[in-house]
């Protein structure tokens, strides 16, 4: 079992590092576009292309998303293609709906759903 599993602090740190790392407006929409993208993802240059950032200031925003786990990265001959992690993700909105949607009733389901469409 992990650190986290067995901490539910380590896990609400784990979340609010997640929700920190989103929480810049470029690395919101690299998200944006890495969902859009998915399941094959973006290079580099097509992410720099959409957002018209300079190379080095997107490569410190994919650092921190990958440093938090919620985009994947892997090689391909020269060039780094980025993935969202629909895991990381699903989890931390997990960790959302379990406290607004089941514990306590403070939005419907169907809300969330609806919002989603």
């Amino acid at each position: 079992m992990s650190a986290t599993a067995k901490n539910p602090s380590a896990k609400v740190a784990m979340y609010a590092d997640m929700f920190s790392a989103m929480g810049n407006e470029a690395r919101l929409r690299i998200m944006q576009l890495l969902l859009a993208a998915h399941p094959e993802g973006l290079v580099v240059s097509e992410i720099q292309e959409e957002l018209d950032i300079p190379n080095s200031t997107l490569s410190h925003h994919l650092d921190k998303l990958r440093m938090e786990d919620l985009v994947n990265v892997r090689r391909e001959s020269t060039f780094l293609h980025y993935t969202a992690n629909l895991d990381a993700l699903q989890e931390v909105l997990q960790f959302l709906y379990a406290e607004c949607c089941t514990r306590n009733k403070a939005l419907k389901a169907e809300q969330i759903i609806q919002i989603c469409r």
